[in-house]
């Protein structure tokens, strides 16, 4: 009865791995599509979400389950609660992914960004993924030192987001309040997704010393 009980726990977070996967593959198709215009691209990141969201009702439900079935204690306990938090953080980096891909189907033809802040969405579209795609390493291994590295990514995030704000903020800025919105708008949509990521980072590092680590307020998308 306990083996298939950590069976299910296992299975538990092989699911928010491969959800880990999901979003990461929605932020570089987003952020793709973003860059290069590209309308199909764009589309299939608004379909796929969908799988996103029916990936987090999954897992909710399975870790319910586990609580009123299985009553766990100490770690395995941390890892049920760890699970939903983890869920939900996971489906809002899906929704954030799907904002990019809106953005770009919105203005198609047009490209949405400036050339003059081109890099720097590629930039922080690399640096997002890679969070994902980390976080999704961390909740397989439960790595502690790997899961709190993840901060010094997101801080690069951080910045580009930071120096976004000065470019548009400027007097010379040639494109318009309407580009001026896009920009400010997508840029957040990458800083919450890289502070997301992060969440599910600090959710492993719970899971496994019991203490969760300090940080800011988790807004909602």
């Amino acid at each position: 009865m306990r083996e298939a009980y950590h069976v299910e726990l296992e299975q538990l977070a092989q699911n928010l791995a491969v959800m880990s996967g999901q979003v990461a593959d929605a932020m570089e198709r987003a952020t793709q599509a973003l860059l290069d215009t590209d309308l199909g691209l764009a589309e299939q990141v608004i379909s796929d979400d969908a799988k996103v969201d029916d990936a987090r009702a999954d897992c909710e439900e399975q870790a319910y389950a586990l609580l009123a079935l299985q009553a766990p204690v100490a770690t395995d306990l941390r890892t049920v609660l760890a699970a939903i938090h983890a869920a939900e953080s996971l489906e809002r980096m899906g929704d954030l992914a799907l904002h990019v891909a809106k953005a770009a189907r919105r203005r198609h033809p047009d490209a949405v960004l400036p050339e003059q802040v081109r890099d720097d969405f590629a930039k922080m579209g690399k640096v997002a993924v890679r969070l994902a795609r980390q976080a999704e390493q961390v909740i397989k291994t439960r790595d502690v030192d790997a899961a709190r590295s993840l901060e010094n990514e997101d801080d690069a995030v951080d910045e580009i987001h930071r120096n976004l704000f000065a470019v548009i903020m400027d007097k010379d800025w040639p494109h318009g309040v309407a580009a001026a919105v896009d920009v400010t708008l997508l840029g957040r949509f990458y800083e919450r997704y890289a502070d997301h990521a992060v969440s599910v980072a600090r959710r492993m590092v719970f899971v496994v010393t019991g203490k969760m680590p300090g940080y800011g307020s988790d807004d909602d998308v």
